[in-house]
């Protein structure tokens, strides 16, 4: 039934303008309005798209709502550290100096947008 369906991921956040400058200028995407439904952004990431809602009762996820994988982390994580992201710390993750968990599995640092919602950058192999 799904098989040709493209599906598409969502979230939300508690102010969609601070999130459009988040996404467009610290993480570099292109970010779009859909305006036939108000506040409503459109993130293009790798030839498809995931749909980020304004929520005015928002609560971050507790879990990595989204996932870009890269090639090089460390590149990856100065990049986005020399653009204000702020990568996060977890208790009981063996994570380095720049956040980075590395050796169990692919290595990966996670950092949130300006509503709290995690994401992360994960080195693919």
């Amino acid at each position: 039934m799904f098989e040709e369906t493209k599906a598409f991921s969502s979230f939300s956040v508690d102010d969609t303008g601070r999130a459009e400058r988040f996404y467009a200028d610290a993480l570099g995407l292109r970010v779009s309005r859909d305006e036939a439904m108000g506040e409503l952004l459109r993130l293009h990431v790798g030839g498809g798209s995931v749909l980020v809602y304004p929520k005015p009762d928002h609560a971050p996820a507790s879990f990595t709502v989204l996932n870009f994988p890269v090639d090089d982390i460390d590149r990856a994580v100065d990049e986005l550290t020399g653009r204000g992201v702020r990568f996060a710390r977890y208790d009981g993750m063996p994570q380095d100096d720049k956040g980075i968990m590395r050796g169990n599995g692919p290595s990966i640092a996670w950092f949130t947008d300006p509503a709290g919602n995690v994401m992360s950058v994960i080195e693919q192999g």
